[in-house]
């Protein structure tokens, strides 16, 4: 990933940096034949967050431009398959600048959300997952529940 985000202004192209108001983006710049691997760009404008989530999957993540901001939560009850009666608490906070990489594994999850507040500029991020990342599990916290989502991206 140091080597991805030390090259990224030679293999990146302007629609790999596209964003929306309304919220984070997603441009898709790699996705292995067999879908075993799938690198995007994310591109967090100020005031934007993913929902509260896990990926099924491992991963690793550079930034390349602002600060990037990680909420993590625990899981604390022991059923890992169930869909309701989950109880998450807030875990620690990581925030990630230019350069940081970070990286997580499934196991057992790794439920988190992730962006940029509204005082802070525009950050880009490079995610590189074990999987073509189409779908995750996103939290109801206060109602206590899980759910299957799929996700859209912008082609490359």
């Amino acid at each position: 990933m140091l080597d991805l985000i030390d090259k990224a202004q030679v293999f990146l192209k302007p629609e790999h940096y596209r964003s929306d108001a309304n919220g984070y983006t997603r441009n898709l710049i790699f996705n292995a034949p067999d879908e075993s691997l799938s690198l995007y760009s994310l591109v967090w404008l100020p005031g934007q967050w993913t929902p509260v989530h896990d990926h099924g999957s491992w991963g690793v993540v550079g930034v390349i431009e602002g600060v990037l901001e990680e909420r993590s939560y625990v899981r604390l009850s022991p059923d890992r398959a169930a869909d309701v009666d989950i109880e998450l608490v807030r875990g620690g906070v990581i925030l990630l600048g230019r350069g940081a990489v970070t990286s997580f594994v499934p196991n057992p999850d790794h439920i988190h959300v992730t962006g940029v507040p509204h005082e802070r500029t525009r950050a880009v991020s490079l995610h590189l997952y074990g999987r073509m990342m189409s779908d995750f599990n996103t939290y109801d916290v206060a109602a206590r529940t899980r759910q299957r989502v799929t996700l859209a991206h912008n082609e490359s």
